[in-house]
């Protein structure tokens, strides 16, 4: 049940911009904000015995989710989903900031699962790919924070459910293919 919870609580936050869109646009379905409350407590309790950054990053987004269904369902303003974006980037920027001033930054311990004995030199590249996250987070961070200031649902919808998604996606393909070269050229 515990994998079902996060399965289906992952998949929710990956298709969050378009429910809150659905939302904000069909009022009826405000209802579901309840059940998405709860859905979210249950990936946090699932979570809850966790340790790790990762466990803990995962429960406090699950709690920032939970918190937005509900406080949004009993004010009854969707508006307030909005948010759920720029809490996003400001815990993966907590995230990814505190490794930096950690003994192993967080790129590098994910490397590390794959590659136990890293070279130096990928090393310092861990911890370069680490602060560049952090320059993403800060930007994406702030755009999303615009996007709920601009109250344009459809800025909103356009940002946070397409474009810093293809950033993501395209932020990953570059590293890949710079880590490809780097192995290469050893």
């Amino acid at each position: 049940m515990p994998r079902l919870i996060t399965l289906l609580s992952g998949l929710l936050l990956l298709l969050w911009p378009p429910l809150v869109w659905l939302s904000i646009s069909h009022p009826p379905l405000r209802g579901l904000l309840l059940p998405l409350a709860l859905l979210f407590v249950l990936r946090w309790l699932a979570l809850r015995r966790r340790k790790g950054a990762l466990a803990s990053a995962g429960k406090w987004l699950a709690a920032a989710a939970a918190l937005l269904c509900l406080v949004s369902s009993l004010l009854q303003n969707e508006r307030l989903l909005l948010w759920y974006p720029v809490a996003v980037n400001a815990i993966l920027l907590l995230l990814f900031a505190a490794s930096l001033f950690s003994r192993m930054p967080l790129v590098e311990r994910l490397a590390r699962v794959r590659e136990p004995d890293l070279p130096p030199y990928a090393v310092v590249y861990t911890r370069r790919v680490t602060q560049v996250w952090c320059g993403f987070f800060i930007f994406n961070g702030s755009v999303a924070l615009f996007t709920c200031l601009a109250d344009s649902v459809y800025w909103w919808t356009l940002w946070n459910g397409v474009i810093s998604y293809l950033l993501i996606g395209l932020l990953m393909a570059c590293e890949w293919c710079i880590r490809q070269r780097m192995r290469a050229a050893r």
